[in-house]
Parts: C-alpha cells; structure tokens; sequence
C-alpha cells in the first residue's frame, strides 16, 4: 500500500497516511476538524535503471572474495634479494 502526505491549509498540520490506491482521498484534517486537508505530491523513493533492477540492489555486481596477501618480497639492495641468473 502506497503512502501518501497530506497538509492541512488552515493549520498547516502535515502527516503521512497509508492508503490503498482506491481510497478517496482525505479531506478532513485531524487536528483542525477543518475540511483543508489536501494531498502533497512528493518524490517516490526508488529507482528504476536498466532492465528493470532498483538502483541498490546488486550494484556493482557480486564482490569476489580477498584472497590473502601473502608476505611482500624483501627488496633488493639489502642482501635479501634472491638470487637472478
């Protein structure tokens, strides 16, 4: 069920409601009693990219597993280097 936001014009009380999409819309506030309440277009909050995923899921794919670093070689010019033929 959708959620929808509605301000009042007379006192300016302003809250979210859940509905479903084949209510009426409301009209009375709840504070007020005044018949102002008018409904507020907002922004949705998702959205929808390529064929159809939500911008957050799988982004960037699946992460492959950190393989352990082994221990760095010591460098050369200490004495340390192994030896190259």
């Amino acid at each position: 069920m959708p959620i929808y936001e509605y301000r009042c014009d007379a006192c300016g009380f302003q809250k979210e409601f859940l509905q479903k999409m084949s209510d009426a819309p409301l009209t009375t506030c709840p504070e007020c009693n005044k018949a102002t309440l008018s409904k507020l277009l907002s922004a949705a909050g998702f959205q929808l990219k390529g064929s159809g995923w939500y911008a957050t899921d799988f982004k960037g794919g699946a992460k492959p597993k950190e393989e352990k670093k082994e221990a760095a070689a010591p460098a050369c010019g200490t004495g340390a280097c192994p030896a190259t033929s």
